[in-house]
């Protein structure tokens, strides 16, 4: 659990990194568009943490020979991260891992959440006052 949720932190930092990075670049253009293509942009590199942090469990689970191969392995992994459960079991000495990631799972994905939630926020709060503004400059003229 240790190992994921690290990975997932630095993955977090370089998702608000690389979106600071992105609006940066895009900041020159005043359109919608390019508001919204770092959150887009920041939504798929979450997604590739996720999947990252998967195969780590996936990996581990070969590494243990509690799966006869890597798909099974990592089709687990994905079932419990996610919390969809799966009709696979891990060994009797494993079986605890089961909550485990799924609580894993559940963590990360709030804490993908907040991260989306504080982009999407400075988004909109950008455009609410850009419309506020272009609102008050029509009624002064």
């Amino acid at each position: 659990m240790a190992i994921t949720m690290t990975i997932h932190g630095f993955g977090m930092l370089a998702v608000l990194r690389v979106n600071f990075s992105s609006k940066r670049l895009l900041h020159t253009k005043k359109n919608m568009m390019a508001g919204l293509l770092p959150i887009i942009f920041a939504t798929g590199l979450i997604l590739i943490v996720h999947l990252f942090e998967v195969l780590i469990w996936g990996m581990f689970f070969i590494w243990k020979g509690c799966f006869t191969n890597g798909s099974l392995s990592i089709y687990f992994s994905l079932n419990e991260y996610t919390t969809v459960g799966s009709k696979y079991n891990l060994p009797l000495q494993w079986r605890l891992l089961e909550g485990m990631i799924s609580i894993t799972g559940l963590l990360s994905f709030a804490w993908s959440t907040g991260v989306l939630f504080t982009l999407a926020k400075e988004f909109q709060d950008h455009w609410i006052d850009s419309y506020k503004q272009r609102r008050q400059k029509k009624s002064s003229e």
